[in-house]
């Protein structure tokens, strides 16, 4: 299916995207679109043509435990609402702990790379199978962008997409800034990437923009695409036709004639590269001619190799895919570990660059700062210059357990819990703003504090 020329369609740029020219398609943040109410702008987009793709960011494919019903019900029911004609996800982690591990759940709020290895392959295939077999339309997945790298990696990247294709018959969704992301933070090469991996399973491509500081580069979306990023985007040319280029912009918008110039650029490039986007491909709204596909016919008993040369038969036609557990635990330990270092504090695992760590735990937590800012903006007018200190002192050992919502009632209740607000008037605000938010929830700990300091703020 030929997809074109998009751009991610943001709230904030809603306007300005529909009035560029010559825009085929845009992609949507799945989690931030409700059904029942889509936003105008994309209805009226919907009305002239413009495809919509719904891009999702919570499921966590790469995670050790099973994909959650509820999200994949309501990936579902986004791309019904949308018409969409494929849906899109990552291959990552996004939380780990719980009873796999019998440890606390905890939440990245970013996507994680999931450790190239014959474990992680066995239970991403099995998460995808699930997915693809709850999603009423196509699933692609995309390649992601990584600060560091997993100690032990028994396959390439090229090698392992190669491999989850092969499995699954997932499509792809490459995104050319991740790999150059991934070049300059693990010496990863993008040419070998594209030389290994299924460019024909390609379902459309992204690229964006970021910025390098201390030889870490930072996939921000929130910069112009660089002339790196686009070299990407002539190499993988050079090898396919891809069905649609998409340009993510997530942040910092500017205005409409350079967003022009960055899908000109891109328009450039492809031409200059042998042509501009696919013109006939496969339409996944034919069943005749989609992938082959999911259910029960990925290598029909045809044992993979492991590390050691030992077998792991993958479940055949008819099979009901046993569940991997004593893989999704291994899995999940190490992810756990990880994922406890970079937001709880507790050390790096065995083999993990701890300086990169580091590197990406202040990431992690300079990103909660910021959507909680979005999500409860109430909060930095309240605390004013105070607000972004104090909430990466916060986060620095206090993980995210529920999301960005609750982590901004959580951050006000230690804050009135603790007496770190001194100014009166900034205190009297906060108190209310969570009294408004959290007086029907059921008490807990944390509130039982706040009640207490309340109380004490009274007698005063």
């Amino acid at each position: 299916m030929e997809l074109g020329i998009g751009i991610g369609w943001r709230p904030q740029i809603a306007d300005t995207v529909e009035r560029l020219p010559g825009l085929d398609w845009v992609e949507v943040v799945a989690e931030n679109v409700c059904p029942g109410h889509l936003p105008p702008s994309l209805l009226r987009l919907r009305s002239r043509g413009v495809r919509v793709v719904p891009h999702g960011v919570s499921l966590g494919l790469g995670g050790a435990d099973r994909p959650s019903k509820q999200r994949l019900a309501d990936l579902a029911e986004r791309a019904e609402a949308l018409d969409a004609p494929l849906v899109t996800e990552h291959i990552a982690f996004v939380r780990a702990g719980g009873a796999l591990t019998a440890s606390p759940a905890l939440e990245a709020g970013h996507l994680l790379p999931v450790p190239r290895t014959w474990d992680a392959l066995e239970v991403l295939c099995e998460n995808v199978r699930i997915a693809q077999d709850s999603l009423p339309v196509p699933l692609a997945l995309e390649n992601i962008a990584a600060l560091i790298s997993w100690p032990g990696e028994e396959l390439t990247e090229g090698q392992f997409l190669a491999e989850l294709v092969e499995r699954t018959g997932v499509r792809l969704l490459i995104d050319v800034a991740n790999l150059h992301t991934n070049h300059v933070n693990r010496g990863e090469d993008p040419s070998a990437a594209l030389d290994e991996l299924p460019v024909e399973a390609i379902a459309y491509v992204h690229v964006a923009g970021g910025v390098e500081r201390d030889g870490v580069w930072h996939d921000t979306h929130a910069h112009p695409v660089t002339q790196p990023v686009l070299d990407v985007l002539s190499a993988l040319r050079a090898r396919v036709r891809p069905p649609g280029v998409l340009l993510e912009r997530d942040d910092d918008f500017p205005a409409g004639a350079e967003l022009e110039g960055e899908l000109a650029a891109i328009r450039t490039t492809l031409a200059a590269a042998g042509g501009d986007v696919a013109g006939a491909r496969r339409d996944f709204h034919d069943p005749a001619q989609r992938p082959r596909r999911h259910r029960h016919a990925v290598h029909a008993a045809t044992p993979t190799p492991g590390p050691a040369g030992a077998e792991s038969a993958t479940p055949g036609e008819g099979s009901t895919h046993a569940d991997p557990a004593p893989t999704r635990q291994r899995v999940a330990l190490a992810q756990a570990a990880l994922l406890s270092a970079l937001v709880a504090g507790t050390p790096a695992p065995e083999g993990f660059d701890a300086r990169r760590l580091r590197v990406q735990s202040r990431a992690l937590a300079a990103k909660r700062a910021d959507v909680v800012a979005k999500v409860a903006p109430e909060l930095p007018q309240i605390l004013g210059a105070d607000y972004r200190a104090s909430f990466l002192a916060y986060a620095r050992n206090r993980p995210m357990h529920a999301g960005y919502r609750r982590d901004a009632l959580e951050f006000a209740e230690h804050l009135l819990a603790t007496g770190r607000v001194e100014d009166g008037d900034a205190r009297r605000r906060l108190r209310l703003w969570w009294q408004e938010r959290a007086a029907a929830r059921p008490p807990r700990r944390a509130t039982r504090l706040v009640r207490a300091a309340r109380s004490a703020l009274v007698g005063r």
